[in-house]
């Protein structure tokens, strides 16, 4: 890789394209070799690659600050003449797409997901987009209940869709102002997130809490705010979410849990005394939060009692093909994977599968069996 040219390219702060480049580590698939950088370093991106056979990079997609309190954090974040766009935030699984000699589907860490990059191709008109705008990038969410990563229902998703929810220029990461996104998105039809409105600073956080609350209802994840050149960013997620994210953490207890504990109850407790919740309300949130917590673990340590195999549970579908490569994929990131039914309906295979959750299962069993806590 010629490092001084990638080097000017990417921007760095480092001072020398050694002391950025001896964090990025060579992969490969399907005989494809490229460079990922798995950690921000130097001012570049989470994420980013060098695909040097394409000449492409393809930066990383920045993180979404959170907002604790609508009021103040909106506020503070975004100027006073600003017009802030609301759009759903979704739970799925996070891709860059971008076309370096043939489209591949990048993950938030910058390693080519193979299912992922079967199931956009399949969804997306992709190839009409890339001969159009080829130094593009779509940033997308795979949602529904069959993907290998993040799971959840949506309604009218029977297995996965693709959602796409920022165009960017791949080489900067430059983003397209909202409105232009929306529009191109729509001429190439590729499916968005929900747009909520479009807002002054003044009238944001009233548009913002009306959008949470019926997101809340019917348990969806929260809510992006953009400025409306798409540059700036900041994320409000809700209550229902905070539990989902708890059950699953504790359903994996010694694998998620004490990562996701702490920030999901600050993030309640704040929710909590900006909406101004009574005692009533206050206790009934509470109760949940606990369900949240106890119920799942319970459930895990009742399994592994029983014998049964704790950890994520997933179901996939597609060509033979992409979902050998995908459970390949996950095997050499040193994930356990156990399948638990293989078979074949109206042409496609359909694969259940666990990733097993090896901690949770040998600490839980350790214990079961006499083991002593240290705290």
């Amino acid at each position: 890789m010629d490092d001084r040219e990638y080097f000017e390219r990417l921007e760095s702060t480092a001072e020398t394209p050694d002391e950025l480049f001896e964090h990025f580590s060579r992969r490969s698939i399907d005989g494809r070799t490229y460079y990922v950088l798995s950690d921000a370093r130097h001012g570049v991106e989470r994420g980013t690659v060098v695909v040097e056979a394409a000449d492409a990079v393809v930066r990383g997609y920045p993180s979404i600050p959170r907002v604790l309190v609508l009021d103040s954090g909106v506020a503070a974040f975004f100027d006073d003449d600003q017009t802030v766009v609301a759009e759903e935030k979704l739970n799925g699984f996070n891709v860059r797409i971008a076309d370096v000699g043939e489209p591949l589907a990048f993950t938030k860490g910058g390693h080519v997901c193979p299912y992922t990059t079967s199931r956009v191709r399949d969804l997306l008109d992709l190839s009409s987009f890339f001969a159009d705008y080829p130094k593009m990038m779509l940033c997308a969410e795979l949602i529904g209940p069959e993907t290998p990563y993040t799971t959840h229902d949506y309604e009218g998703i029977n297995s996965n869709a693709v959602r796409v929810f920022g165009i960017r220029n791949r080489a900067t990461g430059e983003p397209l102002p909202v409105e232009s996104r929306r529009d191109l998105c729509d001429e190439y039809g590729f499916p968005q997130p929900r747009l909520f409105g479009w807002y002054s600073q003044e009238a944001v956080v009233e548009g913002v809490r009306e959008a949470i609350s019926e997101l809340d209802d019917a348990g969806r994840e929260g809510v992006v705010m953009k400025s409306a050149d798409g540059t700036e960013m900041i994320k409000y997620t809700t209550e229902s979410h905070h539990h989902d994210e708890l059950v699953y953490a504790f359903s994996l207890p010694f694998d998620r849990g004490r990562d996701f504990f702490f920030s999901r109850v600050i993030r309640e407790a704040f929710q909590a005394v900006e909406f101004g919740e009574d005692d009533e309300r206050l206790r009934d949130r509470a109760h949940d939060l606990g369900e949240s917590v106890l119920l799942p673990a319970v459930e895990t340590i009742r399994e592994v009692q029983a014998g049964k195999t704790a950890g994520e549970r997933h179901t996939v579908r597609g060509d033979s093909e992409s979902i050998d490569a995908l459970l390949d994929h996950l095997r050499n990131h040193s994930l356990t994977v156990e399948i638990e039914s293989d078979r074949h309906e109206d042409g496609e295979r359909i694969v259940e599968f666990v990733k097993v959750a090896e901690s949770t299962m040998g600490r839980t069993q350790y214990f079961l069996d006499g083991g002593t806590y240290n705290e």
